[in-house]
């Protein structure tokens, strides 16, 4: 499927940034695994987040401006990445939002249309 603003492969980038820019926009800050545990409960077991996509999504969005990483302890005692929104990620929440909306809009109407 091809959108008509943005490539397919794009898209599901987008839709993977949304998801994580979201869940940060709901606390200080998470490592990578709350990250995963969050969008997964949420969703109800629906959407699941893999590792090998996490991380190089997170990576990519820190080196873009949109998330500040640090090293912290978790709740294990374990050392672990945090990562943060910045005032850029914040914009680009808003940004991919508004394209997320506009994309089920327009599935909606072809599903709705007889």
């Amino acid at each position: 499927m091809r959108s008509a603003t943005r490539p397919a492969r794009d898209r599901l980038q987008g839709t993977l940034d949304l998801l994580i820019l979201k869940t940060l926009s709901s606390r200080d800050r998470a490592h990578g695994y709350a990250i995963t545990l969050h969008v997964q409960r949420v969703s109800n077991d629906a959407l699941k987040v893999e590792e090998g996509s996490l991380y190089p999504a997170l990576h990519r969005m820190t080196q873009q401006g949109w998330l500040k990483a640090e090293w912290g302890t978790s709740d294990n005692n374990r050392r672990a990445r945090y990562y943060s929104l910045t005032a850029s990620g914040k914009r680009r929440l808003s940004e991919e939002e508004k394209s997320w909306a506009e994309l089920t809009e327009a599935v909606a109407r072809v599903l709705a249309f007889t």
